[in-house]
């Protein structure tokens, strides 16, 4: 072969090479093909291509597979962790006509239902098992209750009926207990009672998420349906009070009424009896208070060492200082003043039989008046909310007290001051000369709790208990402070101790409030010959005696309110009724 022909033959293998590479290269796709056109001189190198663009051997056109693209079994370049597995199946896309607020994750699913719904967590102790039975009366449950964490209350049957559909009317029951609980706030209940009760209508409606707060003048309360929805809040201000114990005890029972499931009671039949209630007159008339005002006074003259012409100055001195109140308040007056004008009757009495050389014991008609007048309930309501937790609550009432205490106090002074600028000899003349006349000062203490049961506006089937009540505490007090000489102090706090446990027990039993048997019992045990000589010392300048008898008559004073309460919680802890719980206490006994 010629040199030649060695040439053609070299010439035509390197043409058909040149072929084989222009086809491999239209065979890569457009890409390279679309960039040779365009005139790009000098290829891109691997660090100038974008992170990007389509790796080597793959479209452009699928550069980006879907999720629901199934996957090539012999596709080499899906390798990725966060690529599909094999067998999901990928959910279907929302309706178009779904608005964004149904897949917010605060939205309700579609198989809640709130009248059924399961508590939020169990604890890890467990829910404890409470009986919602007539068994243990319903203040007693609700106590309880109220002491629980919202996750650990049982879900209650509901005691009424309604329609098992729409539920309860949830806005008309929040104003039924709010009504009830100004009843009770408003004739002196305390405020755990007022909470309880509160709690126990709302409950007996179905009603289960509900928070009830009260303070001084206002009742809140709060219910939230399920813990994805809105809370429905209500709140009512209590602008008047008034002393009736009978409408106290009617509220009572139709709150009793109202959780026993073998009575029917709708929200119109409630509002109705509500209405009733509050239409219904006080049981005593005007005249009879007025009386049962002089009768308190004299029989605590009596007590102090009055004789029967002492107690009947000491009655008509009451007399005249609540016909004065009476009109105080018809005027518009504040209690402050009403209070003060109470106090100037009595006390111008016994300044008056000083100045004319009476042997009357002077001091026995102003210490009966300064009984009449001493605010006991609203002292032992004050102390027991204090010691129960709702110190705001307390702060407020014995902060009325203490202005109340000032009222009778100014009103005290002033006819003392004007007694010593005319030479009146008001010397303490029963200080450290205690009378002992056991039998006198028994029926005396029976006297006066039987009056001021009747000034409470009791019912009349509870006076004759409460005026046993306050026998007995007085038969224990002066059987510890005369007979066994033991500290005045001391021997109110038992006393006050034991017609807490009596009142508690009769009111247990009868489904109603202690208030009743309680308040007007430890009448005689109240310190106003205490409060007496405080004055005196202050009207003639003897700050030191006068400030120790104060403190004195103060230390008692709250050694009624802690017996009271004492002995309400001792009968709460002892006879508790099987298949209850004993409610839960805050645990702040070291200092945090």
């Amino acid at each position: 072969m010629s040199e030649a022909e060695d040439r053609d033959e070299d010439r035509g293998h390197q043409d058909e090479s040149r072929d084989r590479d222009r086809g491999g290269a239209e065979s890569r796709g457009g890409a390279g093909a679309t960039e040779a056109e365009e005139g790009s001189a000098k290829p891109q190198s691997d660090e100038a291509r974008s992170a990007f663009s389509p790796p080597s051997g793959v479209a452009a056109a699928t550069a980006r597979p879907t999720w629901t693209e199934p996957r090539a079994e012999d596709d080499p370049q899906v390798t990725s962790e966060f690529s599909l597995p094999e067998g999901f199946v990928p959910p279907e896309p929302p309706d178009a006509d779904t608005s964004a607020a149904t897949t917010s994750a605060f939205s309700l699913p579609h198989t809640y239902d709130a009248r059924h719904a399961p508590p939020a967590f169990t604890p890890a102790e467990g829910v404890p098992i409470l009986r919602l039975t007539k068994e243990a009366p319903w203040q007693d449950r609700m106590r309880t209750m109220l002491r629980m964490p919202v996750a650990e209350r049982p879900t209650p049957e509901s005691a009424q009926k309604h329609d098992a559909e729409e539920g309860p009317a949830v806005p008309r029951v929040l104003d039924l207990t709010l009504r009830i609980g100004e009843l009770l706030l408003a004739g002196g209940e305390g405020a755990e009672d007022v909470e309880a009760a509160m709690f126990a209508v709302s409950r007996s409606y179905g009603l289960d998420r509900v928070e009830p707060n009260v303070t001084f003048t206002l009742l809140n309360i709060s219910y939230q349906p399920s813990l994805v929805e809105d809370p429905v809040t209500a709140a009512r201000t209590v602008r008047r009070r008034g002393t009736d114990y009978t409408r106290l005890s009617a509220v009572f029972q139709l709150v009793d009424d109202l959780t026993s499931p073998g009575t029917d009671v709708s929200l119109e039949e409630a509002y109705r009896r509500l209405a009733v209630i509050r239409r219904n007159r006080h049981p005593y008339p005007g005249w009879a208070l007025t009386a049962a005002n002089g009768l308190l006074a004299g029989s605590a003259s009596v007590l102090v060492g009055g004789g029967p012409a002492v107690f009947f100055c000491a009655a008509i001195g009451a007399m005249l200082g609540d016909r004065l109140a009476w009109l105080a308040a018809g005027r518009g007056l504040p209690e402050f003043y009403q209070f003060l004008v109470a106090a100037t009757p009595p006390a111008a009495i016994g300044v008056t039989l000083n100045l004319v050389h009476s042997d009357l014991r002077a001091s026995a008609v102003i210490t009966g008046g300064l009984f009449a007048l001493l605010p006991g309930r609203a002292l032992v309501a004050g102390v027991q909310d204090g010691l129960t937790g709702y110190y705001i609550t307390a702060a407020a009432r014995l902060l009325e007290v203490l202005y109340f205490f000032v009222g009778i106090v100014i009103g005290v002074l002033v006819v003392l001051y004007a007694g010593v600028q005319l030479h009146a000899s008001l010397d303490p003349d029963v200080t450290g000369n205690t009378v002992n006349r056991p039998v006198a000062q028994l029926l005396a203490s029976v006297a006066l709790s039987l009056a001021f049961a009747v000034l409470l506006q009791q019912e009349r089937s509870t006076v004759i208990p409460v005026a046993l009540n306050g026998g007995v505490a007085w038969l224990v007090y002066g059987s510890m402070h005369f007979t066994g000489k033991i500290s005045p102090v001391a021997a109110t706090a038992v006393a006050a101790g034991l017609v807490g446990l009596f009142g508690q027990l009769l009111s247990r039993y009868q489904f109603a409030s202690s208030l009743p048997y309680v308040t007007a019992a430890i009448g005689p045990l109240l310190p106003g010959s205490a409060t007496y000589y405080g004055l005196l010392g202050i009207a003639q300048n003897d700050l030191d005696d006068g400030l120790l008898s104060l403190s004195r008559a103060v230390a008692t004073a709250l050694a009624i309110a802690i017996g009271v309460n004492l002995g309400s919680e001792i009968s709460r802890l002892f006879l508790r009724v099987p298949g209850t719980i004993a409610r839960k206490g805050a645990k702040r006994t070291r200092g945090f």
